[in-house]
């Protein structure tokens, strides 16, 4: 069912389109990230949709039953109330048909999941992360056909991202959001859109899907860009001979070469390249030893010794609030240790990108601010970039090179600032939180320039594909100011043996009677009413799938050139894929089951 539809959307703010005539609609069950470069227009498409903007033409059309919640980037608090009355704010939250013990039960688990444990705080009291989360739970109570989440996974830590990712998961409404969490994109959604230069591209399937599906339009872009060079070398030879529009046929080849040179295609420019030097570092770069530091009597960090090396590539993990964003302020020399010592070497030159845009002066112009860290950057091939040429590589055309800060989007500001960052030319980079506010190809840009990175780098981050592309070690703030240090990326470390022994140590143990382990064990060892006819009809079921997955793969090698079909068909055979996946591992389980009953039942 389709749940809203919008027709023609325009937006432009001063002399900047946004958008411009994008039809699209949402329909029941779909889980939808929207993508695209900072300052597109992205969360402004969001708040139209959500009725908080109005768009300068077209209209958004949806049902009178159907609900809206939405969750801004920076929503609205009342800094007096408590951290409980703030999530009930509002009349959306306080139906009558919802038992409101029920309501604040579930209330309570879905702060405490987020990591909000004092509900009777006042709300002014806590940080814009906090706040943020406290919005969120408020949101995710509230009965909604659709969801609109714009950032959901800024400002909270890697173990309640992947609480979030499963919630959104099984939750049955649809879905839209704005998000740089790769692998957040690739689990949950079945639908990508992209802004991009005011038009909105649609792709079936999750972000993995898009990458491809974005591959081959680009590709066709290309082949069409090739064809159209050849027809303008074409007639700009004839014109060139001398041809007079005299003729009705001349005039045709004149009008025809003139729209050849004005329908220049748009052609994406995600991949910019930002090979620079950096200060030459010597072999003695940063040494702590037995550091600690502690706030009003807690420890944050206890007895730390580090030593980092030329060419380490660090991760910090850990809850919010554990003294994380303290060591880098102590490697950085910002914040001294209570106790220990800091030794760093004669040549570092740190670049500290940290969680905000502390000294970005509103009224300096993009091309000012740039300039007051450094008019020129080196290359390591001795030659030269100049602030303007590296403001062109981050998205930063000439035209907009003069715009006062105050006027740039949120996302535009931390695009701006980590390339201040760099222009500085630093050999050691401590990032607080770098993909906050990024988009998904200034991640990619930055990725790829630490790849070659002629340094140390040192980053807090949440975001576990960051984590993943970019380092080689993890600093885990396990508690009270104690620090775990493992070889190797995020994802070894959630497999490694130390991680699972710490979950089992924090999870509760549960004691049984053997009598009490015996009946649960026999309850156990039964099919259910719904399992029973479930086990009697899923091998049926899984033959049909299999069927129809057959089916598509064989219109898929007839689809050719046909990109319109050939993008349906794919999104069916994934969908069709997940569905044999989940079918065969039931039928796993269910037979497993089965076995397991008839053997009790022979007293084996």
């Amino acid at each position: 069912m389709n749940l809203l539809s919008m027709e023609n959307l325009s937006k432009s703010y001063g002399d900047k389109t946004l958008f411009q005539d994008i039809t699209f609609g949402i329909s029941e069950g779909e889980k939808i990230g929207l993508i695209g470069v900072n300052g597109t227009g992205k969360s402004t498409f969001l708040k139209i949709i959500a009725g908080v903007d109005f768009p300068d033409k077209g209209k958004v059309i949806k049902g009178s039953k159907v609900r809206i919640e939405y969750l801004a980037q920076n929503p609205d608090f009342d800094p007096q109330v408590t951290v409980l009355e703030q999530v009930f704010k509002g009349t959306s939250k306080q139906t009558n048909s919802v038992d409101p013990w029920q309501l604040e039960s579930e209330a309570k688990t879905i702060l405490n999941k987020l990591g909000i444990t004092d509900l009777e705080a006042k709300v002014g009291t806590l940080s814009g992360g906090q706040r943020k989360r406290i919005a969120m739970a408020a949101t995710l109570l509230s009965p909604a056909d659709l969801l609109i989440l714009d950032e959901p996974t800024n400002h909270i830590d890697n173990e309640t991202v992947a609480w979030l990712e499963d919630y959104l998961k099984a939750r049955k409404g649809a879905l839209l959001m704005i998000t740089h969490d790769r692998y957040f994109l690739d689990r949950v959604t079945n639908r990508i859109i992209e802004l991009d230069k005011g038009k909105l591209y649609t792709y079936e399937g999750n972000y993995s899907m898009f990458l491809e599906l974005k591959a081959e339009r680009e590709e066709q872009l290309q082949a069409s860009e090739l064809k159209r060079q050849n027809l303008l070398r074409n007639e700009l030879a004839w014109i060139k001979r001398g041809a007079k529009a005299r003729t009705t046929k001349q005039k045709a080849r004149i009008e025809r070469f003139n729209n050849l040179l004005a329908d220049e295609p748009t052609v994406s420019n995600d991949k910019i390249e930002i090979s620079v030097g950096a200060t030459r570092l010597g072999k003695k770069v940063i040494q702590l030893e037995r550091v600690s530091k502690s706030f009003s009597g807690r420890n944050f960090i206890k007895d730390f010794s580090y030593s980092l090396a030329r060419d380490d590539r660090v991760g910090i993990i850990g809850p919010n609030g554990t003294g994380k964003t303290t060591l880098l302020k102590i490697l950085a020399g910002t914040l001294e240790p209570d106790e220990g010592t800091v030794d760093r070497g004669p040549t570092v030159k740190v670049g500290y990108f940290s969680q905000e845009n502390t000294e970005m002066d509103p009224n300096l112009r993009v091309i000012e601010y740039i300039k007051e860290e450094a008019e020129y950057i080196p290359t390591p091939d001795g030659g030269l970039i100049s602030a303007a040429q590296m403001l062109e590589r981050f998205l930063f055309p000439s035209g907009l090179q003069w715009t006062p800060i105050a006027k740039l989007s949120g996302g535009e500001k931390r695009r701006l600032y980590l390339l201040r960052i760099l222009m500085g030319a630093p050999n050691v980079l401590l990032l607080d939180e770098p993909t906050n506010d990024l988009d998904i190809q200034t991640l990619t840009i930055l990725e790829d320039y630490l790849d070659d990175f002629p340094g140390a780098v040192v980053v807090v981050s949440h975001d576990r594909y960051f984590l993943d592309r970019v380092t080689e070690k993890i600093l885990d703030f396990v508690g009270n100011g104690s620090i775990y240090e493992f070889t190797g990326n995020y994802t070894e470390y959630l497999e490694s043996e130390f991680l699972k022994n710490k979950k089992d140590n924090l999870e509760p143990k549960v004691t049984e009677t053997k009598e009490k382990a015996a009946r649960n064990k026999e309850r156990a060892l039964k099919f259910s009413y719904k399992e029973q006819k479930e086990y009697e009809e899923i091998d049926d079921i899984i033959a049909k799938v299999e069927d129809e997955l057959q089916q598509v793969k064989s219109k898929i090698l007839e689809a050719g050139s046909n990109y319109s079909l050939l993008q349906e068909l794919l999104a069916e055979q994934q969908k069709l894929e997940a569905q044999l996946d989940e079918l065969l591992e039931r039928w796993t389980y269910l037979n497993e089951l089965a076995e397991a009953i008839v053997r009790q039942k022979s007293g084996q």
